[in-house]
């Protein structure tokens, strides 16, 4: 009886269940496999439960609904032009708040809003409108970024009382009126400053001593005062290009005393000699575009660590580098003379160098000994100079052993040169005026992979009989420009790239490539071939090819490609 009563009852029609009644007795129905969704600002995007991400929406407002958890914000690249202080303010978790490329100017970025907001570590705010900084950001900072505003004034406390501050990003901003003296008070591990691009007539007084990186770039400084730097000691990389530099505004106390130094950079100044006083640390020496006229080897004594000289367009004539003048620099890697008036290579030049940058220059003669203390040289770049062939030892190069890359480019050489080494991968000889190919001259370069003869003025006579037997290793062939009137035999087997445009080529036999079944690409654009110039079978054998360029040509030349093998099915694929 009671079992009955308690089946009817179950089955009789009762009152509609209350919203969440079903949960509430019955928890297991209730519960789901996802979390609740995650309070996010419309458009925008909230991949974790602190990051908020509202990039590039064209937002004109502060977005709402943003949760107060967020420790990253991204509203960068939109149209905000302020940001409320109670928006802001509540958001007391925020570690970086990145406003890049908005609207906002010093009125829409309230100071007593960053009060708040004891937690940040990282601001971005530059390509904004911004006419002063903030008067006060949180000493919990490491990173400010406040570059292309318009920003005139620095306040103590922008950047001063920062003990964990390490970047600082001021450049295409302020001139010297705008940093107070005591603008990095307090703040002594700032290891990068920039401050390019500004209006800059003199260094800044008082720059952090923990600086590692000073960018100073593209400025209007002429003079750097004696102990401006004498606290930079931690000093690693110093950027002074582009600004109005003279030797007056040197001393040999200026560098002395930044022992840590590596990089420094004084190209596109008007120095008229090697600045006095470089540090032994320093690597990278970089001299380019300036008035220097001569290099003096006492100037270069202390800097015995150095890596790289470069000193591209500037003066330096036939007396220019004396003989020793570098010899202090037993470690140089590199030195880059592009563009200057020297009528030789340099004499007694370091031993180890490896990269040796002389194009542009009038050098009309290269001798026997010329180049013999440069065993180890892996790099010449003699292109555009004055060399004739009747100058150019025989022995010349020979020394050269480890010798990887030759450019004697826009030369005027009629023949190659000899006693070439047989490490070369790269030999560069464009425009020339070469008549004629030699096979001896070529004999023992079995690990060149590149060879540029564009330019010249080879003829399919010139080229004598078993020229590329030698040069199995080839894989770049130019001939361009010059005056052939077939595809010359017996090219290369391990040729991929064949240059052979705007020449006078009429035919293209079916033996033409039989030598190089692995070509990949073939140049034949401006040359003299009609719709019947090519023979159907000339590219049966080459299952490689790729590109064929036969445009300006007097017809259009329609190319049959050969059909290229089958591709093996990618590792895990159908």
């Amino acid at each position: 009886m009671r079992l009955s009563l308690l089946l009817l009852l179950l089955l009789l029609p009762g009152p509609p269940p209350t919203p969440g009644m079903e949960d509430a007795a019955f928890p297991h129905l209730g519960e789901s496999s996802q979390p609740p969704p995650r309070a996010c600002p419309p458009r925008c995007s909230c991949p974790r439960a602190d990051t908020v991400d509202c990039n590039g929406l064209d937002l004109q407002v502060f977005p709402d609904n943003i949760t107060r958890a967020a420790q990253h914000l991204s509203l960068q690249n939109n149209q905000l032009q302020e940001l409320p202080y109670n928006e802001l303010s509540r958001l007391r978790s925020l570690r970086t708040l990145n406003l890049h490329n908005n609207l906002i100017s010093s009125e829409g970025l309230p100071d007593e809003a960053f009060e708040s907001l004891t937690q940040l570590q990282h601001i971005y705010v530059a390509h904004n409108k911004l006419s002063v900084a903030p008067q006060f950001l949180p000493r919990s900072l490491r990173v400010a970024d406040l570059a292309a505003n318009q920003v005139t004034e620095i306040f103590p406390l922008t950047f001063g009382e920062k003990p964990a501050l390490r970047s600082v990003y001021l450049h295409n901003n302020l001139s010297n009126a705008g940093l107070p003296p005591d603008a990095f008070h307090g703040s002594e591990a700032v290891a990068t400053l920039s401050l390019s691009s500004n209006r800059l007539s003199y260094l800044p007084p008082s720059l952090p001593p923990s600086l590692e990186r000073l960018h100073l770039q593209n400025n209007l400084i002429s003079k750097v005062p004696r102990g401006a730097l004498s606290r930079q000691t931690h000093l690693r990389e110093l950027y002074l290009q582009h600004n109005q530099l003279t030797d007056s505004g040197l001393d040999a106390t200026t560098f002395s005393k930044l022992r840590h130094l590596e990089y420094l950079d004084l190209s596109h100044n008007q120095l008229a000699s090697v600045p006095a006083g470089l540090p032994r640390t320093l690597a990278v020496l970089h001299l380019g575009r300036n008035r220097i006229r001569w290099v003096e080897a006492a100037r270069l004594r202390g800097a015995r660590g150095l890596r790289y000289l470069l000193l591209q367009h500037n003066q330096l004539g036939a007396e220019g580098l004396p003989a020793g003048a570098l010899r202090p620099l037993r470690g140089l890697h590199t030195l880059h003379l592009y563009g200057n008036g020297l009528h030789r290579v340099p004499p007694a030049l370091p031993r180890r160098l490896r990269a040796l940058v002389l194009p542009h220059n009038h050098v009309t003669t290269l001798g026997a000994r010329d180049l013999a203390g440069l065993r180890g040289l892996a790099e010449l770049n003699l292109a555009y100079n004055r060399l004739v062939s009747a100058r150019v030892h025989r022995r010349a190069f020979r020394p050269l052993r480890a010798l990887r890359s030759l450019d004697l480019a826009g030369n005027q050489l009629t023949r190659l040169p000899g006693g070439l080494p047989g490490s070369l991968r790269t030999l560069r000889l464009q425009r020339n005026q070469l008549r004629a190919l030699e096979p001896e001259l070529l004999a023992g370069l079995d690990q060149l992979r590149e060879l540029s003869l564009a330019h010249n003025r080879l003829r399919i006579g010139d080229i004598g009989p078993g020229t590329w037997h030698e040069l199995q290793a080839l894989q770049v062939l130019d001939l361009s420009h010059n005056k052939l009137s077939f595809v010359p035999p017996d090219l290369p087997e391990a040729l991929e790239e064949l240059h052979l445009q705007g020449n006078r080529i009429g035919h293209v036999g079916s033996e033409a490539f039989l030598s190089t079944p692995r070509l990949r690409a073939l140049f034949l654009r401006a040359n003299r071939l009609h719709m019947t110039s090519i023979a159907p079978e000339a590219f049966l054998g080459l299952l490689h090819l790729r590109v064929v360029d036969t445009a300006g040509n007097p017809e259009q030349v329609l190319v049959r490609l050969p059909p290229t093998t089958p591709r093996q099915p990618r590792a895990g694929g159908p």
